[in-house]
């Protein structure tokens, strides 16, 4: 087998796991290369040759993860998420068991989903157009606040630096957003509205019901609150109700399509799967990109092919946690 790891060595707090994983994954007579991202890496120049091998292994967080997998969009390459960031909430969404070696197992029985991915494009403060892919959400307003506060504290406090900057801007400002959904136009007050392709967060609560990557639908959804600490009910209703289908969620609306577009009156900052991109628009553009990435997923994963493939390589069920 033929693989190459692509890590991002500036993601999460520095774990050695990925090398537990290469030492799981690669057997004898197997070529394994491995790439450490530099970190002004081009997406496009990292995975240029990934069709020379039998498996891509994206390492990294949530932001240099989708920005890889947008440069593999429609390769028909088999990509393994491995969670190296902070929150891994796109890991966490395709659902695989996280340990290195049940992952380096996954890739060599080799079944794979194919799975959506989230297209959006802006024009800055400059008048030039950017287009990013991403996998989780990606919005404007108090969600990109959050971000942008964060940023400096994030390398110390992990995920706990978004609930100290939502402590610190306790009355976001309410924006009014027009919404148009499949041509269909809305308007909406609120304080953030996100593009979803993903919708889980963390403690496995889903923001919105059904948010899934095989359905080549977006959500659509909208904050309807004006007060920080109200986020926190839809939350509170998540840990009782993780799907939101028996109690819904407070203070949020959401809507589902394929083509997007929100804009507001005032400029304001937007997020690309937690990073953000820029710090002021007014409009911005989404859209499916149905079955773009081909995802090696295990049984854990709800995106589990429901026929019994046959393991890609001889040796796949000779795969164990490694020894002492």
């Amino acid at each position: 087998m033929r693989s190459v790891i692509i890590h991002n060595p500036m993601s999460g707090f520095g774990s050695d796991a990925i090398f537990e994983f290469e030492r799981a994954l690669v057997h004898a007579g197997d070529e394994c290369t491995f790439r450490a991202l530099a970190p002004d890496f081009v997406a496009e120049d990292a995975v240029a040759d990934a069709e020379d091998f039998d498996v891509c292994v994206l390492s990294g967080g949530d932001g240099s993860v989708t920005g890889l997998l947008y440069a593999l969009r429609n390769r028909n390459v088999p990509v393994c998420v491995f969670p190296s960031g902070t929150a891994n909430l796109l890991f966490a969404n395709i659902g695989n068991a996280p340990e290195p070696a049940a992952l380096a197992r996954a890739c060599r029985v080799g079944h794979t989903a194919s799975l959506d991915l989230g297209e959006i494009s802006w024009e800055d403060e400059q008048g030039a157009r950017h287009v990013k892919g991403f996998g989780l959400m990606s919005g404007t307003g108090f969600d990109a606040q959050l971000m942008e506060a964060a940023l400096p504290k994030k390398a110390a406090m992990g995920q706990a630096a978004y609930f100290a900057a939502a402590f610190a801007n306790p009355r976001p400002t309410v924006e009014e957003f027009t919404i148009i959904v499949d041509g269909q136009e809305y308007h909406r007050r609120g304080i953030s509205c996100m593009v979803a392709d993903n919708a889980m967060i963390q403690g496995d609560i889903q923001i919105v019901p059904d948010c899934r990557m095989d359905d080549g639908l977006l959500d659509v959804i909208v904050i309807e609150t004006q007060d920080a600490a109200q986020v926190l009910r839809p939350l509170f209703f998540g840990i009782v109700d993780k799907t939101g289908k028996s109690i819904g969620r407070p203070r949020l609306e959401a809507f589902r399509g394929r083509q997007i577009t929100v804009r507001t009156e005032e400029p304001v900052p937007l997020e690309v799967d937690g990073d953000v991109v820029s710090s002021g628009v007014t409009e911005y553009h989404a859209k499916v990109l149905p079955g773009a990435c081909s995802i090696v997923v295990d049984s854990m994963s709800s995106y589990q092919l429901s026929s019994d493939a046959p393991a890609r390589f001889a040796d796949a069920d000779e795969i164990a946690f490694p020894k002492e």
